[in-house]
């Protein structure tokens, strides 16, 4: 296993952040109540998300000494009650880049969604595996 250094692994964390604004629209953040799938070449159940989360464009905010921020995300309405068991971030060509599980990868103050209320994620920070 190759193990980059950790200037090598935050520049290619900032790759990743202009990867994930490549496309028309803006890159976004998904969460759904259902079991996360197994790999990304599986199709989420769009019957059990919960709300969309609109990151802006550059999403790139800032490189830190062992980590790279993007910018927050819009506050976006629930459409419909559930808990948010992980989520998908699909960059602006609507193409996968990551999931991450709720609790685990992703902190939200409450997992619990009332459909009708607002969500956005005040900091998006990514560390490398080193």
């Amino acid at each position: 296993m190759i193990i980059p250094s950790i200037a090598a692994s935050l520049a290619q964390l900032q790759a990743l952040a202009t990867y994930i604004d490549q496309g028309s629209a803006n890159a976004t953040f998904v969460f759904y109540s259902s079991a996360k799938p197994e790999s990304l070449d599986i199709a989420a159940d769009n019957t059990t998300r919960l709300v969309i989360l609109t990151l802006p464009k550059p999403c790139f905010k800032k490189m830190n000494a062992d980590s790279i921020e993007l910018h927050q995300t819009d506050a976006s309405v629930v459409v419909k009650n559930g808990t948010a068991i992980w989520a998908r971030l699909f960059n602006g060509a609507g193409k996968a880049v990551a999931d991450f599980e709720v609790g685990t990868d992703i902190s939200l103050n409450n997992p619990g969604l009332i459909q009708g209320s607002t969500l956005m994620l005040n900091s998006i920070v990514f560390k490398p595996n080193v």
